[in-house]
């Protein structure tokens, strides 16, 4: 079973202060509204309701932290899953979009125990301005990134190998970077992509 299989909610913070101070490695979780991020994290925990979407696109202003319970001490935590407020939804006012962007650039940047992140990209849309200026803040850190195209199975399996590729292209500036299909609903790519998270959380559970 993956270890991503035990995590269950911790805490939700509106602020970068209401956070637990960093102690265990942490992957975070950011994309657009509507690219299927909830839906990643749930197929990836094997839970149908870990994390939510809201039903108004990019209302969802909350860090949600999702802990993994270290099985040899069990009050302590393996790591933690972080859900980050979606991004880009153009009917939120202006003050909304960059109160997020402080958030979200907040944490990429101080986050001490940030171990990788996970930048979830609609396949059919392909690496937009705000993904490519959302790189730029991840390169600074130098982050190990996964890039989860999500919603493969829109795309025949040849379209899907040319996406991954202009991804990696458009995203080099991160440096380490993966750029995998990935479905929710159709399960493509999600043990590499399970296998990617777990690695980052804790390396000796990967052969």
């Amino acid at each position: 079973m993956s270890l991503l299989h035990r995590a269950r909610f911790t805490v939700s913070a509106a602020r970068l202060d209401q956070l637990p101070a960093p102690t265990t490695a942490e992957v975070c979780f950011v994309g657009r509204s509507n690219s299927g991020k909830s839906s990643a994290i749930n197929v990836l925990t094997n839970q149908r309701r870990l994390a939510f979407s809201s039903k108004t696109p990019g209302r969802t202003r909350l860090i949600n932290l999702f802990g993994i319970p270290d099985p040899i001490e069990p009050d302590a935590w393996l790591g933690f899953l972080v859900d980050l407020p979606g991004y880009g939804y153009a009917a939120v006012d202006r003050a909304a979009r960059d109160e997020w962007a402080e958030v979200l650039g907040g944490y990429l940047h101080e986050r001490s125990s940030l171990a990788g992140v996970v930048l979830l990209i609609d396949i059919r849309r392909g690496v937009t301005d705000l993904d490519r200026r959302l790189a730029r803040w991840i390169a600074l850190r130098g982050l190990p990134t996964l890039a989860l195209l999500t919603k493969a199975d829109k795309l025949p399996y040849g379209q899907r190998i040319q996406a991954a590729a202009r991804a990696r292209k458009d995203l080099a500036d991160i440096g380490t970077l993966t750029a995998l299909p990935f479905s929710a609903t159709h399960r493509v790519g999600l043990d590499e992509a399970a296998a990617h998270i777990e690695n980052w959380i804790s390396p000796q559970a990967v052969p």
